[in-house]
């Protein structure tokens, strides 16, 4: 940590840690399982993101009222957003083996929240605890304690990538206590 004014920053790590081949093969293959019901584990993430984090819903003006868990599991555009996510984080697992095409899709991501939709990139990271807790609930064969280890070295990597991509636009506050 280091003090800029009074107020801490958490410190940048110069680059996310890269996996390695059995890593990356021991995401995919897990990925495999639940990219089949892609659409209800993201519903089943988001729900639970929600439900937790309301402070997370004043960024979706289609369903930031909506407090019951069915009535958000009914919503069509949150299903969409769901789809959206689960598709995102597809692309990026397909595309372990090319570190620039996964740079270039989490920038992409990271910019369209930082300028667009001005959400606090400390989301990223809450929901990426929520989906790996969804995915050792729903999927506990497939998502293992050693599974989980590399799931979570893989979401630092997603995190580290988006932030960066809030940096280069000139996001001043990476680390925020927003929730």
């Amino acid at each position: 940590m280091t003090k800029v004014g009074e107020v801490q920053c958490e410190e940048r790590p110069e680059r996310a840690e890269p996996l390695s081949d059995a890593e990356r093969e021991i995401i995919q293959d897990s990925w495999g399982h639940v990219y089949k019901n892609c659409e209800d584990v993201g519903v089943s993430v988001l729900i639970r993101f929600f439900v937790n984090f309301p402070s997370a819903k004043q960024y979706f003006s289609q369903f930031q009222d909506m407090e019951d868990p069915e009535e958000m599991e009914r919503s069509s555009q949150l299903r969409h957003h769901a789809r959206r996510v689960m598709n995102a984080i597809n692309t990026v697992v397909e595309n372990l083996h090319d570190p620039e095409k996964v740079s270039s899709v989490l920038a992409l991501v990271g910019k369209a929240h930082a300028i667009k939709h001005q959400v606090e990139p400390i989301y990223f990271k809450i929901l990426s605890g929520v989906m790996l807790e969804v995915l050792s609930e729903d999927f506990p064969e497939f998502f293992t304690a050693e599974v989980q280890m590399v799931w979570t070295k893989l979401m630092g990597a997603v995190y580290w990538h988006v932030t960066g991509a809030y940096t280069e636009v000139g996001w001043l506050q990476v680390s925020s206590s927003a929730v």
